[in-house]
């Protein structure tokens, strides 16, 4: 005999989304929403940094806050939503804390998060290093 729980495994498994985008606390993303006006569907971008991640399977959701005309918007999402069709991430963001709810008091550059920069990207390429070396030969 099946469990409930098993049940229940096996009906959230069928509306959880496959492709999901690697994104955490403090990233700046793009989130495309499918919005039904009349008999028409477009889709709206909502475009800030994700202050907070919460849940599980398909009761997980986040929260995306951004500053439009001077005032602060919050919008959560549910992760695997049928509204929710694509979440592109555009920076990535280095923060230490698992909810950015300070950053509702911050007002204007305060509201920045630091940027998160890959070690590979600090070191110079082996072809402008040879080049170097080649112009210090020569004297330039």
């Amino acid at each position: 005999m099946i469990s409930r729980e098993n049940k229940m495994k096996s009906v959230e498994a069928d509306s959880l989304k496959k492709e999901l985008p690697n994104f955490r606390v403090g990233d700046t993303v793009k989130v495309h929403v499918k919005i039904a006006e009349d008999e028409k569907t477009r889709t709206q971008i909502f475009e800030g940094i994700v202050i907070a991640k919460r849940g599980t399977g398909v009761s997980s959701s986040f929260t995306v806050r951004k500053i439009s005309f001077g005032e602060g918007i919050e919008r959560a999402f549910p992760l695997h939503s049928p509204f929710v069709q694509k979440v592109e991430v555009v920076k990535k963001g280095k923060v230490r804390r698992s909810k950015l709810y300070y950053l509702r008091k911050k007002i204007g550059k305060a509201t920045r998060v630091d940027e998160k920069i890959g070690a590979a990207s600090k070191l110079p390429e082996p072809k402008d290093v040879l080049l170097r070396e080649e112009d210090q030969k020569e004297g330039i």
